[in-house]
């Protein structure tokens, strides 16, 4: 009814369609654990946590969009792993050398 007002008296209607920004808040977390992992992962317990936690959260945010931020975690957390499996490597064969 009130646009048919408004052509009439020469207005126009104008509708604006504003999407709100997508965010993936599991896969943020899971880049900034696997991050946090990659400088804290000499650490004996907590290194393995967040890198765990890390891994876990950026594999759930591939399934959500965007996924640049769960896909960067996801390879941070695999790097992660590498590191932390020469680092276990490397403490075991200087336990042994003793």
């Amino acid at each position: 009814m009130e646009e048919v007002k408004n052509q009439e008296q020469g207005k126009q209607t104008i509708i604006i369609n504003q999407q709100s920004p997508r965010s993936n808040g599991i896969g943020v977390a899971g880049f900034v654990l696997a991050l946090i992992a990659l400088f804290l992962g000499w650490v004996p317990v907590w290194g393995w946590l967040l890198w765990l936690l890390g891994l876990i959260f950026s594999f759930c945010g591939i399934f959500k969009t965007p996924r640049g931020l769960a896909v960067a975690g996801l390879i941070i957390s695999l790097v992660d792993l590498i590191f932390l499996i020469l680092l276990s490597l490397g403490i075991l064969v200087v336990l042994s050398a003793l």
